[in-house]
């Protein structure tokens, strides 16, 4: 039996209480709990007792309560020519009214959108929530949209701004700017403008243009929000069809960042984190921005470069107390740790192979709840485990998290036999982030965690193993798509409960399993793990005779991310143990290696063993000559998240 988590209720159903008075409850008369309608507000899925049963708060309700306690503790800080500079929690207040008049004064109307097209910055958080404070809809735009999809996002949030980080996203929106009825204004955050153009501003000029709208005009904007209404897009690409714009309210925000930092044991105005994934997905946004100004976090932003090799720089230098990385970085982390460790001496090797496999064993003691350790741990702890975690920067970090895509066991137990505990998430950008969350206190491994306290999970339809589709009730479930009335009804169901389109199982002790999805489309981080050079793997067999499976192997990515026909070291490394000498995707393709197509094919075989009927097995399958990227099409935007 797994230790009782204190972060979730306990066995009399008491909840932890929140610290924070924010003044009256604001709400709008509201009947249904979805809407469609930008400015119609929801009814809220309120509890009688316990975190589900708080007062609902919107944004500025939330910010002011931080602000008003913690106004002198620093709230953001980025680089400068090099130089950290920090923006304390005051100053952030201060700057994001400066830019909510700034946007009322350029005519953003209520619930219009103010896109938000760049890379992670202090000037992105300030337009986020500034555009809030004014009574906008704020809505991220990924950096790789092309300039047709940033017009669909633009288009369907009727923005009346956008705001860009320099000139190669400019370009983008003046491609399609004429057909954008609404625009009223461009401001670029980074760098001067390369040419004078009407209505397109910078920072430092959009920044002052508010100074004339006096601050009881916004004061009455910001009185006049209620926490059922709309304040946040978040638009989801999915798998087929134009992306969905998943509306998401005040209390969706507020009340899901309380939860999940409660749950989590996150200590005010004590932790810090790095800011590096796409704030216009949901993951990053509640971990970066919103449970970070619920908790008064420092929030220390990433170069733009991060995922292409200086995410590791800024780690050491910030030492965050809590890291949140999708499956790739870990599986990146991964791959570099032991190519490095494959040019260690022999001597080296077998300290480290010796050290991993008592950190494996006390990390699994310390999962089943027995905090022993192996002979030997102390020993182990001062030559391998406390360096490894210095050289990665997560010295201080108290948590690391992963969630948005699946990972792998071999992943999980490669950083556990570091005695590093990644702890996985499991949620969508419609139930706002997380629905289920892995804590230190309460923890399987190849678990999602236990539901978000003060939510519901129900399992429908479930089948004689207990696996049924995973469905979310609580305060995260969003409002519904924007003027999407047939997808939302899709989405929930006539009683409210979100289906997720995932299957998955509890265990005896409330663990939450995903086990598949109701129509299985792809499968990423790899397959088996010992078929490690396969990067990703597509099924392909909705209405087809047969299932085939098209596979692409681990290559290096050039400086804009799109894939090369170089192959990774770890895949070189991997024919050469096969007897294969190749270091390019075409050279294995070209000759079609026997070696590496015998490995991959005892691969699926083994798949296929466990297939309970002929028609669930691989038939045939053949390797891509490119990697999957969004740039190539075969991957949405949201390909690292669910």
């Amino acid at each position: 039996m797994s230790p009782v988590c204190p972060c979730c209720p306990d066995q009399k159903g008491n909840e932890p209480a929140i610290p924070l008075t924010t003044g009256g409850v604001r709400l709008a008369p509201a009947q249904d709990l979805w809407s469609t309608a930008r400015d119609k507000p929801v009814k809220l899925r309120m509890e009688t007792s316990g975190l589900g049963s708080e007062p609902p708060m919107t944004i500025h309700q939330m910010f002011q309560a931080t602000v008003q306690k913690y106004g002198g503790y620093p709230a953001l800080r980025g680089k400068k020519e090099g130089t950290w500079v920090t923006l304390t929690y005051k100053e952030y207040y201060q700057h994001a009214r400066a830019a909510a008049r700034s946007f009322l004064k350029l005519g953003l109307e209520r619930f219009h959108g103010v896109g938000i097209l760049g890379f992670n910055s202090p000037e992105w958080f300030i337009a986020d929530v500034g555009c809030i404070l004014a009574g906008g809809l704020a809505t991220g735009i990924y950096t790789t949209n092309s300039p047709e999809a940033c017009q669909y996002v633009a288009g369907n949030c009727e923005a009346n701004v956008l705001v860009v980080e320099n000139n190669k996203q400019l370009v983008k929106i003046l491609q399609v700017r004429d057909q954008l009825p609404h625009l009223k204004a461009i401001v670029q955050y980074k760098g001067e403008l390369e040419q004078k153009l009407p209505n397109v501003y910078t920072w430092a000029e959009f920044m002052k243009l508010g100074e004339s709208i006096p601050e009881a005009e916004l004061d009455a904007v910001i009185d006049s929000q209620k926490a059922n209404e709309c304040c946040t897009l978040i638009y989801t690409s999915g798998t087929t069809g134009n992306p969905k714009g998943v509306m998401l309210s005040h209390d969706n925000i507020t009340w899901t960042a309380t939860a999940a930092g409660l749950m989590t044991s996150l200590k005010m105005a004590e932790e810090e984190i790095v800011s590096y994934l796409p704030l216009s997905h949901v993951a990053a946004q509640v971990h970066d921005m919103w449970i970070c100004m619920r908790f008064a976090v420092i929030t220390n932003f990433a170069e733009p470069d991060a995922l292409k090799g200086s995410l590791a720089n800024t780690l050491r230098e910030v030492r965050p107390t809590s890291f949140l990385g999708v499956p790739r970085v870990w599986e990146k982390m991964q791959e570099a740790m032991k190519s490095a460790g494959a040019k260690s001496s022999i001597t080296k090797k077998k300290i480290a192979d010796w050290a991993k496999g008592i950190g494996l064993q006390a990390s699994y003691n310390a999962m089943n709840g027995d905090s022993s350790v192996p002979w030997g741990f102390t020993l182990a702890n001062a030559l391998v485990f406390k360096n490894v975690r210095k050289a990665l920067g997560l010295d201080r970090c108290r948590a690391c998290y992963t969630g948005a895509a699946p990972i792998t066991k071999d992943t999980l137990e490669y950083f556990m036999s570091l005695y590093i505990t990644v702890f996985e998430l499991y949620g969508m950008s419609e139930s706002t982030g997380p629905h289920s969350i892995s804590c230190a206190e309460g923890y399987h491994i190849m678990s999602c965690g236990k539901v978000l306290t003060g939510c519901k999970t129900k399992l429908d339809k479930p089948d004689t193993d207990g696996n049924g589709e995973i469905c979310f009730w609580g305060r995260h479930v969003f409002m519904g798509y924007l003027n999407m009335p047939d997808k939302t009804e899709e989405a929930l169901d006539a009683d409210g409960w979100l289906h997720s389109g995932d299957l998955g199982k509890h265990d005896k002790d409330d663990f939450l399993y995903i086990t598949g999805r109701i129509k299985e489309l792809i499968i990423t981080a790899g397959g088996e793990n010992d078929v490690s050079i396969i990067s990703n793997a597509m099924l392909v067999g909705d209405k087809k005779k047969f299932l085939s499976m098209l596979l692409t192997l681990k290559c290096n990515v050039d400086d804009n991310g799109d894939p090369t026909d170089e192959l990774t070291p770890l895949a070189v490394e991997f024919c050469r143990q096969h007897g294969v000498i190749a270091s390019k995707v075409s050279e294995i393709i070209n000759k079609k290696e026997p070696a590496i197509y015998k490995v991959i094919q005892e691969g699926i075989d083994r798949v296929n063993a466990n297939a309970t009927s002929n028609a669930q097995r691989v038939q045939k399958w053949t390797i891509l000559p490119r990697d999957f990227s969004i740039s190539g099409g075969e991957l949405g935007e949201c390909y690292f998240f669910i």
